[in-house]
């Protein structure tokens, strides 16, 4: 029988509930959920297991790859970068990297690679599988296109084309990969629990993901238009998940690893304004607030659904009801992980797994732990 171990303040009773159904039915066959409210840490539940045979316990330091979860650990990259003035969010990238110029790129800023806005978001022609590892050769090949859009016009999701873009731009700026990069200046300082790439020695607490169902397409949709051409030039295995290959690659658009704890002493720092829950200040105030400068808002033309994106960050919309009103700043990985953070309550939401749902905004359980959480802090907050 499946079991969930952790801590829950009993006020969050309900999401523990919930929590606990999902994991005894086996609608998770393993997961973790974090969630803290300013200094405290009020729900921290793992359970379920490790591996699809169900054979290994998922334990309280069990990692999973949490696809474009990451991408909110990359932002930070970004906008450290720029609180230090090594980098101009509203310059043109040729500023920093002159190769990246010609064939109308030389419009596009910074900021368009956090917003999804620089109209590279795929491969055409498309990307082989194997390509995904070989980081210099597929950049090049990512700028030799044209942007599929006026870049800054609109969002289309770069799903991890993101990465490859902003890795370079940081490698150009720093001399460090991406990942070095966040580990010395983020992640080891915070001693979080996340990693990108994994070392060796961390490889046996990782859990195996578990495939999704193939992701249906609504009818209609044009067989040459930007969706489906940005999803025909992006490979895309979840199997691929579980190699040594994926553990090394370390691209910030996908594959990071963590546990929901992990993630949420990582991305709390934008939910205290730039700094950690004891204090230490990472980030300003004032480059935090950037994150909320909207960028783009509408129909995302690879996605296909209504989004708005500020500096490196999903911003809540109407359609996306399980998030909570207010200062807001979100965004998930394919499968289901999530990082939430409420600045106006100073919450920070995160959720790790290893059965995938389909999507990148969440899957149902997703939705149903936040709901609940939510719910209950109503609840407990009408009765103050």
């Amino acid at each position: 029988m499946a079991e969930v171990h952790g801590t829950c303040d009993p006020a969050f009773a309900a999401v523990r509930d919930v929590f606990e159904q999902h994991v005894k039915s086996g609608n998770e066959v393993g997961a973790s959920l974090c969630v803290s409210i300013g200094d405290k840490t009020v729900i921290n539940l793992w359970g379920g297991y490790a591996d699809a045979a169900k054979t290994k316990p998922w334990n309280e330091d069990t990692i999973v790859p949490v696809w474009s979860t990451t991408k909110t650990w990359m932002a930070l990259a970004v906008l450290l970068l720029a609180d230090r003035g090594q980098l101009d969010l509203y310059a043109p990238v040729t500023k920093y990297w002159p190769e990246f110029g010609g064939d109308g790129r030389d419009e596009i800023q910074v900021r368009h690679f956090l917003s999804h806005s620089a109209g590279l978001p795929s491969w055409d022609p498309p990307l082989k599988l194997s390509e995904l590892f070989d980081f210099a050769r597929t950049t090049q090949k990512l700028i030799q296109q044209k942007p599929w859009w006026t870049p800054g016009t609109q969002s289309g999701y770069h799903l991890q084309s993101q990465g490859y873009l902003i890795g370079e731009l940081v490698r150009r700026v720093t001399g460090k990969s991406l990942g070095q990069f966040l580990h010395e200046e983020l992640i080891d300082p915070l001693n979080a629990d996340t990693f990108l790439p994994v070392p060796e020695k961390h490889w046996s607490r990782i859990g195996e993901m578990i495939a999704p169902e193939r992701m249906k397409l609504p009818p209609g949709i044009d067989p040459e238009g930007i969706m489906m051409r940005a999803l025909r030039g992006t490979p895309n295995s979840a199997e691929i998940a579980n190699t040594p290959e994926f553990r090394n690659v370390g691209v910030g658009s996908y594959a990071g690893f963590a546990n929901a704890a992990g993630i949420n002493r990582l991305v709390s720092i934008v939910t205290h304004g730039g700094c950690s829950v004891d204090g230490r200040r990472f980030l300003s105030q004032a480059i935090v607030d950037k994150i909320f400068e909207e960028q783009t808002n509408g129909p995302d033309l690879v996605i296909g659904v209504p989004l708005r994106f500020g500096m490196g960050f999903g911003l809540p919309t109407a359609d996306l009801d399980w998030l909570p009103k207010g200062k807001v700043c979100f965004w998930g990985g394919w499968g289901g992980s999530v990082a939430i953070m409420d600045l106006d309550r100073k919450i920070t939401f995160t959720y790790a797994m290893n059965r995938m749902g389909m999507g990148t905004l969440g899957n149902e359980r997703t939705h149903d732990y936040a709901r609940a959480f939510f719910k209950a802090l109503g609840e407990y907050e009408a009765k103050l």
